[in-house]
């Protein structure tokens, strides 16, 4: 069990509860702090639900430019919804916000895809057709914990070895063409993200 030393200050405000310090030793990223301590299946304390309307494929692309602003090393997202939702077309978009020029599809049969591009490297990833079990010999946390953005598709799949701190993004569907996308940060830095985005009044 940690010590109250380990963990970060929190402070209440707003009704929310926010990390408002966190210190990290010398070349460590956010998930590599001491939240990757936590017990399997612990949660941050504030797991507020963001919406996000996209009416057409280029409000998807927007909403992907939008996340690309805040992105650091180490980051995940994971990406769920029905068959058909949109999860391919989204990570499409998001790969071009952050500089990468290679065609991106779905690593349905591959799992794993690596890209470069200008600026981060992007870790793409579909667990659709592999058990949590096969997933766990993968060496996850070497993309989680490493020098890139993680996006996970059909992450629910693989729930037990996701890392505490993420953004979470589902999408449903209304229609042929919209989508609503549900984001929800558990831990830092994705709530600050997502209030700020809401802030902004890209997110309700």
């Amino acid at each position: 069990m940690e010590s109250a030393a380990e963990l970060a200050p929190i402070h209440i405000g707003a009704g929310f509860f926010f990390v408002t310090e966190l210190m990290l030793p010398a070349g460590e990223d956010y998930n590599r702090s001491s939240t990757r301590k936590r017990k399997k299946g612990m949660r941050s304390l504030t797991q507020s639900t963001f919406t996000y309307l996209s009416r057409h494929e280029e409000d998807t692309d927007q909403l992907g430019k939008w996340l690309a602003v805040y992105l650091l090393p180490g980051a995940v997202l994971t990406l769920d919804g029905d068959l058909g939702a949109g999860k391919t077309r989204f990570s499409q978009g998001f790969a071009r916000a952050i500089g990468i020029r290679d065609t991106v599809n779905s690593p349905t049969f591959t799992i794993i895809k690596e890209y470069e591009g200008d600026g981060l490297p992007f870790y793409h990833m579909d667990m659709y057709r592999i058990s949590q079990e096969e997933a766990d010999e993968l060496g996850l946390e070497d993309y989680f914990y490493g020098a890139g953005v993680t996006l996970i598709e059909w992450s629910s799949l693989i729930e037990d070895l996701l890392p505490p701190d993420r953004l979470t993004i589902t999408i449903t569907q209304q229609g042929d063409q919209t989508r609503v996308f549900h984001l929800t940060p558990h831990g830092e830095p994705y709530q600050s993200w997502c209030v700020q985005m809401k802030e902004n009044g890209h997110l309700q």
